[in-house]
């Protein structure tokens, strides 16, 4: 049997998923903004939650309805056999967005969904379920559109990029699928050098290496599925022993990351050592002014400081100075760095040879590539070496 699924990725990233979902065995994949449909056997359920790397969750469409105000949604929700699907046991939390919806009130209209929830509830079993807006066993979503509502089991629990191995993050922590779809983008594959000079928790880095080592994403938490009447253990536990047996033994890796503070290292570290990778990934502490290439070539992929985390002045001297240090020390490899700053592709000194728009969270950013060569682009252009 065929189900219908939706997931959704950072904005920007919804061809990268696109490609990921056909790859893991998806079809009728549908690249939209914010995500991806596809659908498939309730298996492939586990398998993109176990194994995609961009995704930010994996919604199972259930109903579908034409909707003019509440009423319709409420008797929508009520038609809906939420009995079938989750026990009256388990907690559950509504969540309900829109584009272009002509009610007044979203959080009346989550109220509806969720009070036709109780009462499908309390017609068939004399009970009603619990409500949990932190910790629910199962999340029901429901989307608005002008005139139609869409509702949805959601089969991730958590965010699939909370992957489980995070001890600690630092001020402003990178999402780990974003992280992902970045390598993703910037083309890097194992073996070839791997830099991170601004490595903050080692976002970048640990994706890396799990990229390497193929480690499966999920293979070290829980999902909502398995709160779920069709969830089949043995299936599941099929594909995670299959998962964990892929994983290649930790050894040390052409990754590498580096900071100016020493105590965000120590972040990193724990961070690695929350997957036994603690050995894998050389750290330096070094100022990347003052930083050298750790191979002859390869890529870095750094989230530098933007103006949440420093002031616009400060940034306004420390870019030239970025570009400088790459033009002098890392002639022949390729930066992409993912700003908030888009001042820094002026500043810096570089041409980026690609402008990529992403969100991080609900943040613009840009990631900028830079093809970089010796001398400045200034000198090149002007035909001086």
């Amino acid at each position: 049997m065929t189900d219908f699924f939706f997931a959704p990725c950072p904005r920007g990233l919804e061809r990268a998923l696109g490609s990921e979902l056909a790859a893991l065995g998806a079809g009728d994949i549908d690249v939209t903004d914010g995500g991806v449909g596809f659908a498939g056997p309730w298996t492939l359920v586990y398998r993109v939650n176990l194994e995609s790397r961009i995704a930010s969750r994996v919604l199972w469409r259930i109903g579908q309805a034409r909707y003019r105000n509440e009423d319709d949604i409420y008797r929508a929700a009520l038609a809906l056999r939420w009995q079938q699907w989750f026990d009256v046991g388990c907690t559950i939390r509504v969540k309900l967005s829109a584009i272009k919806s002509p009610l007044k009130s979203l959080d009346y209209a989550t109220l509806k969904i969720k009070d036709a929830v109780c009462d499908r509830f309390r017609e068939t079993t004399n009970r009603r379920p619990s409500i949990d807006t932190h910790a629910p066993d199962v999340r029901i979503h429901a989307f608005l559109t002008a005139d139609a509502i869409t509702f949805y089991l959601d089969t991730s629990g958590e965010a699939l990029f909370k992957r489980g191995w995070r001890r600690e993050a630092g001020d402003a922590p990178l999402r780990e699928n974003l992280a992902a779809g970045i390598l993703k983008l910037a083309g890097w594959q194992p073996g070839t050098a791997l830099y991170d000079p601004f490595c903050g928790s080692g976002t970048f880095l640990i994706e890396a290496a799990m990229i390497a080592l193929e480690i499966a994403p999920g293979a070290r938490r829980s999902f909502g599925f398995e709160k779920l009447k069709n969830f089949d253990r043995a299936a599941w536990q099929y594909l995670l022993d299959a998962a964990r047996a892929r994983e290649r033994r930790p050894e040390t890796l052409n990754i590498f990351g580096s900071d100016l503070y020493g105590d965000v290292l120590k972040t990193t570290h724990a961070n690695l050592a929350a997957l036994g990778l603690e050995n894998a990934v050389p750290l330096k502490q070094v100022n990347v002014l003052e930083a050298s290439p750790p191979a002859a070539g390869g890529i870095i992929v750094a989230n530098p400081p933007y103006g949440v985390r420093l002031e616009e002045a400060q940034l306004a001297e420390f870019y030239p100075k970025l570009g400088d240090a790459l033009k002098q020390r890392f002639a022949g490899w390729t930066a992409h760095l993912l700003t908030a700053d888009l001042r820094l592709a002026k500043l810096i000194g570089l041409k980026p040879s690609k402008r990529t728009p992403l969100y991080n969270g609900a943040l613009e950013c840009r990631l900028f590539e830079f093809q970089i060569a010796a001398g400045s682009w200034r000198n090149r252009k002007a035909g001086v070496n």
